[in-house]
């Protein structure tokens, strides 16, 4: 009798042991650390362009709700002596899937402050379109899009809007990866279905970034335009960069580049924010003498 208890207790001895280690190892293996998240894709960490927000479209594909605010100043020598413009526009982009978005890229109010002339306000144009990936190699962080924006003249004549019937916009966009830092460009064609009222305008952006932190990730970048065939509008020297098309009469082969720098900064993994400046370099500056732009995109 006392052999059997003794086995008894050495086996309840044995089984609590047992018990022990396994809960000590279970409550080992909830005290470890959380997952840490996966790292970001190399696309991921590329921010759109904030200069040139009409034309300088962004390669990735993305859906995405932009709100743009616009700070423009003309030069003196202007027709306008002076004075500036404000912006107030929204964009919109959704993914259909990985390689196709849907995207409208002009509208927005316009608040046109001239030193000489009166004070005008009125609807900008609207530019809606399609764009789509056509080389997506994330192995050597490289993506090319090609897309077509159509603009209808919706927008008020008060504010240089309205004028002809409509631009078609043949743009292609690009991006390179180097880890941190990004290299985007974009090229593209205005032509209008007009001649005589808009004039054909090439334009072309470039911007480098460097991602700092999530927080800060600064960039320089410049933009331009060569008009390949004036309008029969007024005899401006000069057009007007890319919210207007004045159809200028004197601006056949004129070239005009501004250069600005900034940063976005990323609050949430689906929220950020961009702030740019940008100077004319060409002469003469005309319509474009300086620009303040900042946006908030929220993807989803």
């Amino acid at each position: 009798m006392r052999s059997h208890l003794l086995t008894l207790a050495a086996s309840l001895t044995a089984l609590t042991s047992l018990q022990a280690g396994t809960t000590a190892a279970v409550s080992g293996k909830s005290a470890e650390a959380p997952t840490p998240e996966p790292p970001l894709s190399w696309l991921d960490e590329t921010i759109s362009p904030v200069t040139n927000p009409v034309w300088f479209e962004d390669p990735a594909i993305r859906s995405e709700i932009r709100p743009i605010y616009m700070h423009h100043r003309m030069d003196d020598g202007f027709i306008t002596q002076g004075g500036d413009i404000n912006l107030y526009a929204l964009q919109l982009r959704y993914a259909v899937n990985d390689r196709l978005a849907i995207i409208a890229t002009k509208d927005g109010y316009v608040d046109f402050n001239p030193d000489a002339g009166s004070h005008e306000e009125g609807w900008a144009d609207v530019g809606l379109g399609l764009k789509y990936a056509v080389i997506k190699d994330d192995a050597n962080q490289f993506i090319l899009t090609p897309g077509l924006t159509f603009e209808i003249p919706l927008g008020d004549g008060e504010v240089f809007q309205g004028n002809g019937d409509g631009e078609f916009n043949f743009f292609v966009s690009g991006a390179k990866g180097f880890d941190k830092f990004h290299i985007t460009g974009n090229t593209g064609l205005r032509v209008p279905v007009d001649g005589d009222a808009e004039s054909m305008i090439l334009h072309y952006s470039l911007m480098f970034d460097y991602r700092v932190s999530r927080w800060f990730q600064p960039f320089v970048a410049a933009t331009g335009i060569t008009v390949l065939d004036e309008g029969e509008g007024p005899g401006l020297s000069t057009e007007g960069y890319d919210l207007i098309n004045f159809g200028s009469s004197g601006a056949d082969g004129e070239t005009q580049i501004v250069v600005g720098a900034g940063f976005r900064s990323q609050f949430a993994a689906n929220i950020s924010v961009g702030v740019a400046y940008e100077k004319a370099v060409t002469s003469p500056e005309d319509l474009f003498d300086d620009r303040l732009t900042a946006d908030l995109i929220f993807r989803f």
